[in-house]
């Protein structure tokens, strides 16, 4: 299943980067949508105020990942950030078993009609219960966490709360993919279809493209429920976003979700 889903040669192209220095880690890939569109991948590494380490939407577990995070903490805590950024769960589980797995309803299931590698998961997001769901007092202290079930693709959201960063993988994209594509020597932005997927993927200006794709497209199942979550999100306190496909936004990032989201958020308030 992976060797169709990311480059051959990850540890070469793989860019590993400290955003917050001690404390936040970015490892980013290049990522061809269906082979040919260019969003890129990310995972990130978070390192709590006790040492120990919470991963999310892990990539390749190359030796130079391996290195970096021997060198920030023990591994605690393995996030697939919805049904579809898990397909590195199990080598990463292998290397640190003892970590806690955490991920969507739905995924379980889906990894076993796959025969993918056997992973337990500690932590299931059910959307029925969403609100009650915890992790551990540790991993409570410092980050929100809302479960978008009404998102085709059952997102999980979190905010490091000391950092304030908001780490996402589906929710938003903030496409094109530069720093994804910048140890490959192509361009992240190149190819008609890229181009085209950029115009309803990015979060310039107002981002009218990307926010009508929310409203009519991703939200459409069950637009009352995702607006709930968008509300909730927005009520963190947030500056830097990091999501899983596109750059990262280092400064004013809850200004730009707002403005992403902005129709979603005026019906939630119009709902109260």
């Amino acid at each position: 299943m992976a060797s169709k889903l990311v480059p051959s040669n990850p540890e070469t192209v793989m860019v590993i980067r400290d955003v917050v220095p001690n404390v936040i880690t970015t490892c980013s890939v290049p990522f061809a949508r269906f082979g040919r569109i260019k969003i890129g991948g990310r995972g990130t590494i978070v390192r709590l105020q006790n040492g120990s380490l919470a991963v999310f939407s892990p990539v390749a577990l190359t030796e130079e990942v391996k290195k970096k995070v021997e060198s920030m903490g023990e591994v605690k805590y393995i996030t697939a950030l919805d049904a579809e950024h898990h397909i590195f769960l199990g080598p990463w589980h292998q290397q640190y078993p003892n970590a806690r797995v955490l991920g969507p309803e739905t995924l379980p299931e889906k990894r076993e009609k796959q025969k993918n590698e056997k992973v337990p998961f500690h932590v299931v997001f059910e959307s029925t219960k969403k609100h009650e769901v915890t992790v551990d007092p540790e991993f409570d202290a410092e980050f929100e966490y809302e479960y978008v079930h009404a998102h085709a693709n059952k997102e999980l959201v979190f905010n490091h709360k000391p950092t304030r960063t908001l780490i996402e993988a589906d929710l938003v994209f903030n496409m094109p993919a530069t720093e994804q594509y910048s140890k490959s020597g192509v361009d992240g932005s190149s190819g008609i279809l890229t181009k085209l997927f950029s115009t309803f993927t990015h979060m310039r200006g107002e981002a009218m493209g990307q926010r009508r794709f929310l409203w009519y497209g991703v939200s459409s199942g069950d637009r009352k429920a995702f607006n709930a979550s968008i509300a909730k999100i927005n009520e963190w306190d947030f500056e830097r976003l990091i999501p899983c496909h596109g750059d990262v936004i280092e400064s004013g990032a809850k200004t730009r979700f707002q403005q992403v989201m902005k129709w979603h958020l005026d019906a939630a308030l119009k709902a109260q």
